[in-house]
């Protein structure tokens, strides 16, 4: 029976979480909400190696596209709570048929995951409600772009319209290798996601990551981070889901993130509201700081991988009750959540032929530091348990490692110290992320 939200005083009780994923995001969203002291059990679908070293997490042997089989085990544990973790079962309407059951799903349903999973529905979304975003240009076919292009006549950004797990976007230098963004789009390698490509202007200035928790009707915004999308040292090399990220980012102060509210976050609640579309989940906005002002590079419609491994450690136990009460509808009966005043630092390990062709099942080794109470936290992305039990990889990135600090140099000391006693064959990881901050 679906909860009449008008009947509810107090936030429903909170004892059993199921978090949909398997990735260094989920790994760190069961982190944080186990520490809700009345939570007894955080399951994952399907979690991963890491997952269990948290006595309170469990993992369930259920795909993230097994929607079927999430909504049984919602029932069959008797689970208050749903977080969906990842862009994909969004954007296929997990949250919808889960809330049809009468289920709390943190995550939007798939009316409002359109936000990321097509790049041209979120442009014409930021038109109509005149949210700051770079020019754009859609196209149908290679003809149509190279055509586009030739009229244009500067280099541009190709994105492919659909979901590519973060590679689909190319910041070109040159017409020509524009050209060569628009033929490898349309020569299939991003699937269905690739049948049409965006075409935009160059924006420049630094780039940052904004997240809102929505309930449909209000916002709680958590602190800023920045994210380091290319394979290697420098900013070079190709995109990548995310090679690192700190939190917060001190480019944004108090007075220009009231300017985003106003401009970009607030606008987007309510354009999703006027299209009767009841938002539940995380507004990510992906903003590039213009001489123009803060601009919308895109949006995501769930929390970012890895700058929540970076933001999940600033956050208060009380974390739980705000993601429950957004998923019902009443963030006005959360508990004011507490965030440290630490910095937080992210890098992550990946493995030898990441992002293209990744590597996978060789043994990992990992030295913790002696040392008790460090504010480190190691979460796991692409690891599981082989058949003699060893930790092995089983993805592209394989661990987040992360560590807060009173200050930015300090944090990220204690990541890469903490990096040294991680080893596995062909392990990769950047030495340069919060270069932008550390010095």
């Amino acid at each position: 029976m679906k909860q009449d939200m008008t009947s509810i005083k107090n936030l429903p009780p909170l004892r059993k979480v199921l978090i949909v994923g398997g990735g260094g995001r989920e790994n760190a969203l069961a982190w944080a909400i186990a520490k809700f002291e009345k939570i007894e059990k955080v399951f994952v679908a399907p979690g991963n190696a890491g997952t269990e070293s948290n006595n309170s997490c469990k993992c369930l042997d259920i795909e993230e596209s097994d929607s079927k089989g999430i909504k049984q085990a919602c029932q069959s544990l008797n689970v208050d709570l749903v977080v969906i973790g990842g862009e994909k079962p969004l954007s296929l309407g997990l949250a919808d048929q889960l809330r049809e059951d009468g289920l709390a799903v943190f995550g939007p349903g798939k009316n409002g995951a359109q936000l990321e999973a097509s790049k041209n529905w979120a442009k014409e979304l930021m038109y109509e409600a005149s949210i700051p975003t770079a020019k754009y240009w859609l196209a149908n076919s290679k003809e149509e772009a190279s055509e586009l292009l030739k009229k244009i006549g500067t280099p541009l950004v190709v994105k492919a319209d659909g979901l590519a797990s973060g590679k689909g976007v190319s910041v070109c230098n040159s017409i020509e290798d524009t050209q060569a963004s628009i033929n490898e789009v349309f020569s299939g390698k991003f699937g269905k996601a690739g049948e049409k490509i965006i075409l935009e202007e160059c924006l420049q200035g630094p780039e940052v990551s904004i997240f809102a928790i929505s309930d449909g009707e209000n916002l709680i915004i958590l602190p800023t981070a920045q994210d380091h999308k290319r394979l290697l040292d420098g900013d070079k090399g190709p995109n990548t889901g995310g090679m690192g990220a700190y939190a917060p980012a001190k480019i944004v102060d108090a007075e220009k993130l009231q300017q985003i509210k106003k401009t970009i976050l607030l606008p987007t609640l309510e354009i999703l509201k006027k299209k009767n579309i009841n938002y539940r989940g995380v507004i990510y906005a992906g903003l590039m700081l213009t001489k123009q002002g803060p601009k919308v590079i895109e949006y995501n419609c769930r929390f970012g991988d890895p700058e929540c491994q970076a933001l999940m450690p600033l956050m208060g136990a009380e974390l739980a009750q705000v993601i429950q009460a957004a998923a019902l509808g009443a963030l006005e009966k959360a508990p004011q959540l507490k965030i440290s005043q630490s910095i937080s630092a992210c890098v992550v390990a990946s493995t030898s032929g990441y992002p293209e062709n990744p590597k996978k099942g060789d043994v990992i080794s990992i030295t913790q530091n002696k040392k008790k109470d460090l504010p480190i936290q190691l979460f796991h992305s692409g690891t599981k348990l082989n058949s003699e039990g060893n930790l092995v990889t089983s993805g592209g990135r394989v661990l987040s490692v992360v560590a807060q600090g009173d200050n930015y140099k300090d944090a990220f000391k204690l990541v890469y110290e903490t990096l040294k006693g991680i080893n596995f064959n062909g392990i990769y990881y950047r030495n340069d992320i919060g270069y932008q901050v550390r010095n």
